[in-house]
C-alpha cells in the first residue's frame, strides 16, 4: 500500500519527542521564537485573572451588562489561571527539556487555531471589534 503522504511531509515522532529530551540539535532561532510567543501566553494571564472584568469588556469588547455577567468575568478568570498553568508547563519544558522544543511550537501554534475555531462553533456577541494584536 503505498502511503498518502511524501516522504518529506510526514511527521517525524523523534522530532517532536526526541529519545533524550534535555538534548536540542538544530538552531537556536525556534527556541527563541517560543520563548517570545510564551513571554505573551505569560504576561496576558494575570489579566484575565486579576483585571476587574477579567477582560472580557476591556479588551474582547462583550457586554457585562446582561444577565450572568458576573459568570462571564469568572470565566475569563478561570482562563487566565488556566493560562498561566499552560504557560508554566511550557516554559518547564522549554528550559529544562530543550529537546522537547518541538513539541511546545506545536502546542503555541496549535492554540489559537482551536481557540479560533471554538469561535467559529460558537460565536461570542461584542459590542465592538476586540483588540487584536498587530
Amino acid at each position: 500500500m503505498t502511503s498518502l503522504l511524501l516522504r518529506s511531509w510526514r511527521i517525524d515522532p523523534g522530532l517532536v519527542l526526541p529519545e533524550d529530551p534535555a538534548q536540542m540539535g538544530g538552531a537556536s532561532l525556534p527556541r527563541w521564537f517560543a520563548g517570545v510567543v510564551l513571554t505573551v501566553v505569560t504576561l496576558r494571564s494575570p489579566i484575565h485573572m486579576l483585571a476587574k472584568d477579567g477582560g472580557a469588556h476591556s479588551i474582547a469588547t462583550i457586554d457585562l451588562s446582561v444577565g450572568g455577567g458576573s459568570n462571564i468575568i469568572g470565566l475569563f478568570g478561570q482562563w487566565g489561571a488556566v493560562q498561566l498553568l499552560l504557560a508554566a508547563l511550557l516554559w518547564t519544558l522549554l528550559l529544562r527539556y530543550r529537546g522537547l522544543t518541538p513539541l511546545v511550537l506545536g502546542v503555541l501554534l496549535a492554540e489559537p487555531f482551536l481557540r479560533s475555531l471554538a469561535g467559529h462553533l460558537k460565536p461570542i456577541t461584542t459590542l465592538g471589534v476586540a483588540l487584536a494584536p498587530r
